[in-house]
Formats: structure tokens, sequence, C-alpha cells
């Protein structure tokens, strides 16, 4: 399932250097990180409403993950070490994962 993620992410990253008049994609990466946020905190309040609402979750769900993507790309975090990250978390409990960052 990852795989789908992964293709993504590569996507996004060969947008980069693409015609932002052409790629949505790559208009957002030109934007830079306060355009990315601003536009995927965006993407979650429609989330959330969708959530509320019971309606259009699963497209708001991946519109949401889509800008989350785009923006961690602008902000030079790869998707790879947040994928490590959760990996490295799976044997650890949520409580106890928190408790480590004190």
């Amino acid at each position: 399932m990852s795989e789908n993620l992964l293709d993504l992410v590569k996507t996004i990253r060969d947008r980069k250097n693409k015609d932002e008049d052409k790629s949505y994609t790559s208009s957002l990466l030109s934007g830079g990180l306060t355009k990315c946020i601003d536009k995927m905190q965006e993407e979650f309040g429609e989330l959330t409403e969708a959530l509320n609402d019971n309606s259009n979750v699963v497209h708001e769900a991946a519109d949401t993950i889509y800008h989350l993507l785009v923006t961690l790309e602008v902000a030079n975090i790869k998707f790879e070490d947040v994928l490590k990250e959760l990996e490295n978390r799976k044997n650890q409990s949520g409580i106890e994962e928190k408790n480590n960052r004190k």
C-alpha cells in the first residue's frame, strides 16, 4: 500500500522542474512553504467538515494526504524518513512513544 504513496511522492518530486502553468503540483511547489501550509490547512478543514457531515470523506482524505506530501517536499522532509519513523514506532505503544519525547 505504501507503494502508491511512494509513487505519488516520486510524481511530486518529478514536478519540481515542470512548468507551473501546466502542473498544479508544480505551482504549489514553486509557491513555497507558506502557500503549501495554507493549502494543507484548507484541505484539512475540508476533511474535518466532510467527516462531520459523513460526506465526500474519501475524496477529502486523498486531498489532505496529497497536500501533506507536497508540503513535506517543499520543507525538504523526505517521506521515506516519515515511513522509517512510523516503522520505529510500530512495536511501541503510543503512550510510551509520547512519554519518550519529553
